[in-house]
């Protein structure tokens, strides 16, 4: 039984050494066309980094050869399956701008597209990917408007505009739970701005106007008639969009302390 094991051992280590080795032979055998048929085997049997590196090799020795475009097709791919997607985006890129009358062009005008989409981060962090990737899927659906994949392409953008939405909101409440009531208005705003189908909306308003009263709460004396009518604003835009809210009563008590701290200012003036 020992025996067996041993023997099983030695020539699957021997196997993986015959592999290694072929690898090698091919990389070390200035042979470019040898190694680009290899590199192709490489990517079928989906070695990408095998392929990758013999295509890097011969790349340069292919240039104005019929097998120049495939190549750099498939070294492109070859960055993108191991999910290497700054270099793929560029790869792609570079493919589209080089081969411009290719019948593979509009696939990698996409795939550069949705390379840059997979470089998108979670939503709490800087979105200046997010913005490039949905930059670039909108110039695909311009580009190509009757294209099979301009729908992905559409609902990748919705994905990522949910994200940016998401920022946004994030934001607002961040100012909202650190008192930072101004801010909180003007984020909440420009949310509602940027995002008016937002199913947040309901929310986003009550916040605008909880923060509105807030922040004439926390003023000094001199703001606080000006804050005080802008709080009262803030919160009948609410009641007015959504009378039958769950937060309509608390708005409600936002508008009386208000118009109650108004006649307190009026009477301290006279």
């Amino acid at each position: 039984m020992f025996k067996n094991w041993t023997l099983f051992l030695l020539v699957a280590l021997l196997g993986m050494a015959a592999c290694k080795s072929e690898f090698e032979k091919v990389r070390t055998s200035n042979d470019t066309d040898a190694m680009y048929k290899k590199a192709v085997e490489y990517f079928e049997e989906k070695e990408y980094s095998k392929a990758q590196t013999l295509f890097e090799l011969v790349v340069s020795s292919f240039r104005g050869r019929k097998e120049f475009e495939q190549l750099n097709y498939l070294f492109a791919y070859t960055y993108f399956h191991q999910r290497d997607y700054v270099a793929a985006a560029s790869a792609f890129k570079n493919f589209a701008n080089t081969f411009l009358y290719s019948p593979y062009k509009e696939e990698m005008d996409y795939m550069y597209a949705y390379a840059t989409y997979m470089q998108s981060p979670n939503f709490r962090l800087d979105q200046g990917p997010t913005v490039k990737a949905m930059d670039a899927l909108q110039i695909f659906v311009n580009t190509y408007p009757n294209s099979e994949r301009t729908k992905e392409a559409t609902r990748l953008m919705d994905e990522l505009r949910k994200k940016l939405e998401a920022k946004a909101f994030s934001q607002g409440q961040q100012y909202f739970d650190m008192g930072q009531y101004q801010a909180a208005i003007t984020t909440f705003e420009n949310v509602l701005k940027d995002f008016p189908d937002t199913r947040e909306a309901e929310n986003i308003r009550y916040t605008i106007s909880k923060s509105g009263f807030l922040y004439a709460e926390k003023s000094i004396f001199e703001k606080k008639e000006e804050r005080y009518q802008e709080a009262i604003k803030y919160a009948e835009t609410f009641i007015s969009k959504y009378p039958r809210s769950k937060y309509r009563g608390e708005v409600q008590d936002f508008i009386q302390i208000s118009k109650s701290r108004l006649n307190q200012i009026k009477n301290v003036g006279h």
